[in-house]
């Protein structure tokens, strides 16, 4: 279960923290463009962590269908359309789009794996039922708790999107700044 802990130094625990969003019109914008940068890479890694769950959760889905059906085929042999059902299904989630590549992909990996670690997905016709129906239960509870939070950091996203918006409508903000300060970032001898 993905647990926040409070003053803890995790970005996940600063970003869903409740002073992290708490008088955010006394902050300078640059203040809240890093934490809503922040927070979108919490969401990142949030979404990377939910895929790999669904992936594991679709094979032992698929596998207990097939011993259901009594199908022939090795899970192995369908594992391409098995893992692209998701894929070209309807989308399911904030329909956000993510620029951001994740930061934690190897630890999320290795934090899957350790889930069941005596359900080893890579012969997954040889486990029993029982150790396949703990392995989904397990899976399953893990994608909710990281669904969970993945909402609450979209929630976090939302509050800091819109004060930035807030500042431009209010004109307490300007594109002009915004362009001068990303030129001067991306090139810092024309700043001069």
């Amino acid at each position: 279960m993905i647990e926040v802990r409070p003053g803890g130094r995790r970005r996940i625990d600063r970003v869903l923290a409740p002073d992290y969003v708490a008088d955010l019109d006394r902050l300078d914008l640059a203040e809240v463009r890093a934490r809503r940068d922040d927070a979108a890479q919490e969401e990142t890694d949030l979404s990377y962590l939910r895929r790999l769950l669904h992936g594991r959760i679709d094979i032992v889905r698929a596998e207990l269908r097939r011993r259901e059906t009594g199908g022939a085929e090795s899970i192995v042999a369908q594992l391409a359309s098995i893992l692209a059902d998701n894929a070209v299904g309807p989308a399911m989630g904030s329909g956000r789009h993510q620029n951001m590549e994740p930061s934690r992909a190897e630890a999320h990996r290795r934090h899957v794996e350790a889930l069941v670690s005596d359900a080893d997905l890579s012969d997954v016709a040889s486990l029993p039922d029982e150790r396949l129906a703990l392995a989904l239960r397990t899976y399953e509870a893990e994608e909710a708790s990281v669904s969970t939070r993945r909402r609450e950091v979209q929630v976090v996203m939302d509050l800091l999107n819109e004060q930035i918006a807030s500042r431009y409508r209010t004109g307490t903000a300007s594109v002009d700044d915004l362009l001068a300060a990303e030129s001067a970032r991306t090139d810092p001898g024309e700043a001069r």
